[in-house]
């Protein structure tokens, strides 16, 4: 066995000694950070750009966002691959809450959806005062309608909604009826080049620049309210979830602060969304 030189020891030593000393830094750095699982339409609408910087001034804590699909953000966070969830399709929120994944729900804010489509209106859904009439319309005039297809919250809506109207669009899947399994931007593309129908959220409408001949031809159903709400994940499921810096968003998002920040957003010179914070928080 070849001796080791005592400088050598010595050195090596305190270089164990200081990698303990930045990794012991370094962890209680990364504690001011959060992961938070969220939808598309937050993100692609601007509003986490608009946001964030004043949550991360007001409390010291970053949060890093998932923006992918509800159904895949709860995923996410059921796996305890984020500290919070903050999302838009209440029933599969509080079914999140209620098996154990969540502690407690909390109202945020809301907006709505709406459905676009040519100017031309050849389905006539504009004529139409329910959101479900104006599927139906669609949906006997064989016209394209394209669709997210992706468990997302707006999909989601999508789906109840067409069975309101008492339509199967498995049954036409492929013909008139396309699901681009992408999302809001990527299938908003995909009607404004096929001249097609589709369901949004408005803040990403709003956003949207590609519209071409695609305009609103049906909104104002109350069918169509869009909440988001947003949970911590419940560390009883996973011991890791970062419950003080993850409350400390929702308390942020929640207070005056937090709402009037919501509020002040626009896009184009229209509010994106609306504070909803009820006393039931």
């Amino acid at each position: 066995m070849v001796p080791v030189p005592p400088t050598h020891r010595i050195r090596t030593t305190l270089i164990a000694a200081l990698v303990v000393f930045f990794s012991s830094f370094e962890g209680s750095a990364t504690d001011r950070f959060i992961t938070v699982a969220s939808t598309t339409s937050t993100r692609n609408s601007g509003l986490y750009n608009h946001i964030l910087p004043l949550f991360t001034e007001a409390t010291g804590v970053t949060a890093r966002v998932v923006a992918v699909g509800t159904g895949q953000a709860i995923r996410l966070a059921k796996a305890g691959d984020a500290d919070v969830l903050f999302v838009h399709h209440r029933p599969s929120e509080e079914a999140f809450v209620r098996k154990g994944f969540g502690v407690k729900r909390y109202d945020v804010m809301y907006n709505d959806f709406v459905i676009v489509g040519p100017k031309a209106d050849p389905a006539g859904a504009a004529k139409q005062n329910a959101a479900a009439a104006a599927l139906t319309a669609i949906a006997k005039a064989n016209w394209p309608f394209t669709s997210r297809g992706d468990d997302s919250g707006t999909h989601k809506k999508e789906m109840r909604l067409w069975r309101a109207a008492g339509v199967n669009t498995a049954k036409s899947a492929g013909e008139w009826y396309r699901e681009t399994g992408s999302g809001m931007g990527a299938t908003l593309n995909t009607a404004s080049a096929m001249n097609a129908y589709a369901l949004t959220d408005r803040a990403t409408w709003l956003k949207f620049a590609n519209k071409g001949e695609l305009t609103i031809v049906n909104e104002g159903d109350k069918s169509l309210f869009n909440p988001y709400g947003v949970i911590l994940v419940n560390p009883k499921k996973h011991p890791h979830t970062k419950v003080k810096n993850g409350q400390a968003f929702i308390n942020w998002l929640i207070s005056d602060a937090g709402q009037r920040a919501i509020a002040a957003y626009e896009i184009n010179g229209q509010q994106a969304f609306f504070p909803n914070v009820k006393a039931a928080n």
